[in-house]
């Protein structure tokens, strides 16, 4: 079994560990995974973790640094279910994201394909991301 596949297979098995520090974890290392639909799935659990906002945060956080469209994708439809206490720590993730010192890559070209995305949940959170960043990346 390739490295890749061992990696992704561990990181959804620590996605719906009881430990929010393994989930948040889990979601570091498979926010690269963004475009895989089985992690993808998992990213969305974890972005909206029920238990504990530091999953919510630190996926969100990957996520953004990966930047890709299906990264942010991911986000936005986030953003659309999250309640407000979710939306504040999803926000938080991404600033955290596009002020860290490793800087994040360019989130517009994502967040223009995502306002003309099919679903509506995602033109609405990508609309929401764009407000967040406000001219920082979306």
């Amino acid at each position: 079994m390739p490295e890749t596949t061992r990696g992704l297979e561990a990181a959804l098995a620590e996605a719906s560990s009881p430990s929010w520090t393994q989930r948040a974890c889990a979601g570091h290392d498979l926010a690269p995974f963004a475009d895989v639909p089985e992690a993808a799935e998992a990213l969305l659990e974890l972005l909206l973790d029920v238990e504990d906002t530091a999953v919510t945060r630190q996926t969100a956080e990957a996520l953004a640094r990966v930047g890709t469209v299906a990264a942010v994708r991911l986000i936005a439809l986030a953003v659309a279910e999250a309640d407000d206490n979710q939306a504040d720590w999803l926000r938080t993730g991404v600033h955290d994201a596009l002020v860290g010192p490793d800087g994040v890559p360019d989130m517009a070209a994502a967040c223009e394909k995502l306002a003309r995305d099919q679903e509506e949940a995602v033109r609405r959170g990508a609309a929401e991301i764009s407000v967040w960043t406000d001219g920082a990346g979306c």
